[in-house]
């Protein structure tokens, strides 16, 4: 491109272009970029201008050239597609008119924070240092998917609108980051589309707000980050995918607000997460599902658990912060799938390693308890029977007191109304207390039973208490088998 075809504007960054001297059209710093459709030629820079410096623009021996330029408006279509740019390009808070087409292209850095754009087409872009979208604001979808970025990926308060667009606001599939991926205050109308992506540093969505009422708002599934992902006073329409996910640290959703009233509000099924913390926040508004996922450790306070939940295969090493049994048994009853064993051998666990071994022995009774609606009426009834003698072997106490009990009745009863010897002559002198212990304990014998022979009332009542007797015994061994099996 000949100088004498450019104008004074265009001229300036040409000229500075070699050197790698910065230009700037601002009239102020905190310029509403928004207008840049207003800006007349003073500001106006053509990107068959931009494009010519980058690939063929003039150099000085001793100068390293960069493309250093500020508040202007660029006209036409900034396209740099399957190009290979060896200079550092900054186009900061610029109006562009069109959307830059970078499909495939390879740059050693890219900025351009603050600028107002269409949209953004980047898809296998490959940036060998550092990508920044700081504060830019896109009317269109951000296509980067495939892009591969040597160092972090910058997106800070970047607010990018897609709605109408049929496809994704931001679409950051299968990209690799060789640093970090630091979008915190993004807004997004749209789904965020992470799926297959790869952080090696740590993903920020702290203070993000994220809106696809409906549907899937950010789809993170077999994401890998290789040490933590922020999402904390994250607030999303939407729901949240994270399934097969591998994070390495921590998943941090604190003070999060999630929202998909009806649907799954965040499913994380089968992923690997160091630590997953839903703490302080309000109950979500959906279904959480951890369905076969492996958390080491798994901060989870009960009034973030919404109404319905999934459970089934959740594997946890620890469970925090401490709450008694009875505020984490709940959860287990919202379990979409209805009785779920797994969910609450997990539970008692984690009491035993603490050494809480009344929590953990509260969660067996309330398993047993929970798989008795599903029996039959007369495997019900006889786990009523279990639950109310022996609290299903994890009261044993119990059972003494109902023995004490009858054998007090029985005692009483009897000593206000001897039976009446078989055999006069070979009776034993009649002892009541001894004599109901030979009707409760069916197997021990002390000779009272066999020689007396109540009547009337007091034969049913012998009989009640034989059946009594064998009940407490059987509940007794059951649950005593029971415990023991578990150890």
């Amino acid at each position: 491109m000949e100088t004498d075809d450019l104008t004074p504007t265009e001229l300036r960054v040409w000229r500075a272009f070699p050197r790698g001297e910065a230009v700037d059209f601002r009239a102020a710093e905190d310029e509403d970029v928004a207008g840049g459709a207003d800006w007349g030629p003073e500001r106006t820079v053509r990107a068959a201008v931009l494009r010519a410096l980058l690939l063929n623009g003039p150099q000085e021996n001793g100068e390293i050239p960069a493309l250093k330029l500020a508040g202007a408006r660029i006209t036409g279509v900034f396209s740099l597609q399957h190009g290979t740019v060896d200079h550092a390009v900054r186009l900061s808070h610029c109006f562009f008119d069109a959307v830059p087409q970078l499909y495939g292209s390879r740059l050693r850095q890219l900025n351009l924070s603050g600028s107002v754009l269409p949209g953004l087409a980047a898809a296998t872009l490959q940036v060998e240092g550092v990508l920044r979208m700081t504060g830019c604001q896109l009317s269109g979808p951000v296509r980067l998917g495939g892009a591969q970025i040597g160092g972090a990926l910058f997106m800070d308060r970047a607010e990018i609108t897609a709605v109408g667009a049929g496809e994704p606001a931001l679409q950051l599939n299968h990209v690799s980051v060789g640093d970090d991926l630091w979008a915190p205050g993004l807004r997004a109308h749209g789904e965020v589309r992470l799926n297959g992506a790869s952080v090696a540093g740590s993903a920020n969505l702290n203070d993000a707000r994220l809106s696809n009422p409906g549907d899937l708002v950010l789809d993170a599934q077999t994401i890998s980050v290789e040490t933590d992902f922020h999402m904390r006073r994250l607030v999303t329409f939407g729901w949240i995918g994270l399934r097969g996910a591998r994070i390495a640290g921590r998943l941090d959703l604190s003070y999060a607000r999630v929202s998909n009233p009806g649907d799954a509000a965040l499913r994380a099924g089968s992923c690997s997460i160091g630590e997953l913390w839903l703490r302080r926040s309000p109950a979500m508004e959906g279904t959480l599902s951890l369905r076969r996922a492996q958390i080491d450790d798994l901060f989870l306070e009960p009034e973030v658990v919404p109404d319905e939940v999934q459970f089934n295969g959740l594997v946890y090493t620890s469970l925090t912060p401490q709450e008694p049994a009875e505020r984490r048994l709940p959860m287990l009853e919202r379990d979409r799938e209805g009785y779920v064993p797994h969910a609450y051998e997990q539970l008692t666990a984690a009491y035993r390693r603490i050494g809480d071994d009344h929590a953990a022995r509260l969660v067996q009774l309330a398993k047993q308890r929970r798989h008795r609606r599903t029996l039959s009426w007369y495997g019900r009834l006889w786990g009523h029977v279990q639950d109310a003698t022996v609290g299903y072997g994890f009261r044993p106490l119990r059972a003494c007191g109902w023995l004490l009990s009858l054998l007090a009745v029985g005692s009483v009863a009897y000593a206000l109304h001897h039976p009446p010897p078989l055999k006069a002559d070979e009776a034993p002198e009649f002892n009541p207390l001894f004599y109901t212990l030979d009707l409760l304990l069916p197997v021990i014998s002390f000779g009272q039973e066999s020689a007396f022979a109540p009547k009337g009332g007091y034969q049913a009542l012998s009989y009640a208490l034989v059946v009594a007797g064998w009940i407490l015994a059987t509940t007794v061994f059951a649950g005593v088998t029971r415990t023991v099996s578990r150890q």
